[in-house]
């Protein structure tokens, strides 16, 4: 009778062993929103390629930048983002990504973009990844 419950214990142990899985944790996708609407991105900081990397970085955001040049004035200490079209619901996300509260409503019913961001000397601490 002993064997039979020694017999039967080891079956058990046996049977759960077979019927362990590993685990498999699928990664972790970071999911990328796009914001429709078009946004403008001008060099107004004099920095080289301000622009370029400006457009990039908004890029990999979400965002559609559908124009790139360089500012008339090429002063700017700030970041500033110019909402042309009121309601576009990618104008806070897009404050966020600029980490900025420079945000000014100019409507402009001729305006062909939804908003413009004038690039200023921040440039690199808008753009540099977050540290996790």
């Amino acid at each position: 009778m002993r064997r039979f419950f020694v017999l039967a214990s080891l079956l058990v142990m046996l049977s759960s062993l077979w019927a362990c899985k590993e685990e498999i944790v699928p990664e972790k996708k970071v999911e990328k929103r796009f914001y429709p609407g078009d946004v403008q991105v001008l060099n107004s900081c004099g920095i080289d390629n301000a622009a370029s990397k400006m457009k990039n970085y908004l890029r990999s955001q979400g965002f559609d930048v559908v124009v790139v040049s360089n500012d008339r004035l090429r002063n700017y200490e700030e970041t500033i983002l110019v909402i042309h079209t009121p309601g576009w619901e990618g104008e806070k996300p897009l404050a966020k990504a600029l980490k900025t509260n420079n945000v000014l409503h100019v409507q402009n019913n001729r305006a062909y973009v939804d908003a413009s961001v004038y690039i200023g000397r921040d440039l690199e601490q808008i753009i540099q990844q977050d540290s996790l």
